[in-house]
């Protein structure tokens, strides 16, 4: 087992770019086990940059070494992936197997996000930073208690203040929010666009939600003409 020499901040300082050593074969075996461990042990995805300042190495070197480590798990078909998220590196398990973490993390489980919650979420995500007023007039009911749970989840936070009377409290969503979903940025969200449907089908539903009014009338004014010919009827009938 080849090992890298320690970190020695003063050499790395006094060097050079034109003479920097670029390390190679083994060298570099021993450092991508590095970014390995580094990378296990965090909390949070481990920024490229940072990992270049532990190792004492170029930011596009160990950006390289990364994908390389990440194609690996993927050709090898490991139940785990090496995956870029919320601008770092973590690991997280093969997209294919999310039946089965889920069911392992939902057994027995009960704090799930509610639908009211889950709206609101969806709704600071696209229209961040955006006040408790404006999300209030958007679905219609008083969001501040949902507010307080997504922020109390970490999923967002206050993010500014609006320029206008008041200064209303803005809100957007948060490196946990990326975490959770497993994105790189916020440009990764599913176009809005895909999730609202066609003129065809509003035209559709306000069809069907569309009520026609009823106009009670009375059995006499239904048919006049059937009634007088009834009773024409009746009086011929009866003997002279």
């Amino acid at each position: 087992m080849t090992d890298f020499p320690p970190p020695d901040s003063s050499a790395a300082a006094s060097a050079d770019a034109s003479t920097t050593f670029v390390p190679i074969g083994d060298q570099v075996d021993a450092y991508k086990r590095a970014i390995e461990a580094i990378v296990l042990v965090a909390h949070d995805p481990v920024p490229a940059d940072l990992l270049a300042q532990l190792l004492e190495q170029p930011v596009s070197l160990v950006d390289a070494w990364c994908d390389e480590i990440a194609e690996s798990y993927i050709a090898a078909r490991n139940g785990f992936e090496f995956v870029r998220v919320a601008g770092g590196f973590r690991y997280q398990t093969a997209a294919d197997l999310t039946p089965y973490v889920e069911r392992f993390l939902l057994h027995d489980q009960r704090a799930r996000l509610s639908g009211a919650a889950l709206e609101t979420l969806a709704i600071v995500a696209y229209k961040q930073p955006i006040s408790r007023a404006q999300v209030g007039a958007i679905r219609g009911v008083d969001p501040d208690g949902v507010l307080r749970t997504l922020q109390a989840r970490g999923y967002i936070d206050e993010v500014a203040r609006d320029d206008g009377p008041g200064q209303a409290i803005l809100f957007g969503t948060t490196p946990t929010f990326l975490e959770k979903l497993g994105l790189e940025s916020l440009d990764d969200l599913p176009a809005i666009a895909e999730f609202i449907p066609g003129a065809d089908v509003i035209e559709l539903l306000e069809h069907g939600l569309r009520v026609t009014p009823e106009i009670p009338v009375a059995p006499s004014a239904v048919h006049p003409a059937e009634d007088t010919v009834s009773e024409q009827t009746d009086e011929a009938a009866e003997p002279s």
